[in-house]
């Protein structure tokens, strides 16, 4: 098992080890660090589950969108009226906008690759600094901190379009099991509020016994 944290400054690796181990090594390696290796080594131990879980789902979309071919760009998508530059687009601006860059957005003529990566690096800078991920932020689901609005909102926006790009790309569909699960559990409660213009189409039923994957789809309006 190897497990590490990039900070920026300076990258810690620790191979082999159980979890007892890498405790272990810890603090182990605290006795002995300064500088910028402390600072990363103390980013590692306190990173927040958020944060973890919007790397995985933002690696999952970031996956899919190198993997867009280069006839594939204008390829339709499960989302009615956008292809895939548009859809790509959209996770763009909707980082932009929630990370709090006003007037940032997406330029569909440009490098969407290249975009997404800056759009994405800044929500994880953010998420990895205490005092930007703590701050409050006002929208339509009221005040709430940066890194709420990223676990609730986000990921989920994220992860259900990065199953739109799988789809419409033919890449492969499966999604973070655990973030499924919290999106399901943010989502539902919500129900039509989030069914309006511009947001979810009507759900559908899902089939008895249908994993979770699909009944968060099918939540949010598309067949699998």
């Amino acid at each position: 098992m190897t497990l590490y944290h990039r900070s920026g400054k300076a990258d810690l690796t620790v191979v082999g080890l159980s979890l007892e181990g890498v405790t272990e090594s810890i603090f182990a390696l605290l006795k002995t660090c300064d500088g910028p290796d402390r600072s990363s080594l103390l980013a590692f131990c306190f990173v927040s589950e958020i944060s973890l879980r919007y790397q995985r789902v933002s690696d999952g979309f970031n996956l899919r969108v190198k993997g867009i071919a280069d006839g594939q760009w204008r390829l339709p998508t499960p989302c009615e009226d956008w292809d895939v530059t548009a859809l790509v687009s959209h996770v763009i601006t909707t980082h932009w906008r929630l990370h709090g860059s006003a007037g940032r957005e997406a330029d569909p003529e440009g490098d969407l690759v290249s975009q997404w990566s800056e759009a994405t690096a800044a929500v994880a800078s953010d998420l990895a600094d205490p005092e930007r991920s703590s701050r409050t932020v006002s929208g339509m689901f009221g005040d709430q901190t940066f890194e709420s609005l990223v676990s609730r909102l986000l990921c989920s926006d994220t992860l259900f379009h990065t199953w739109d790009l799988a789809r419409a790309t033919g890449q492969d569909e499966d999604l973070d099991e655990d973030a499924v699960a919290k999106a399901l559990e943010f989502l539902t409660p919500m129900d039509e509020a989030i069914r309006r213009p511009g947001g979810f189409a009507p759900k559908i039923e899902p089939a008895p016994g249908a994993n979770l994957q699909t009944r968060l789809l099918n939540f949010g309006g598309r067949a699998v």
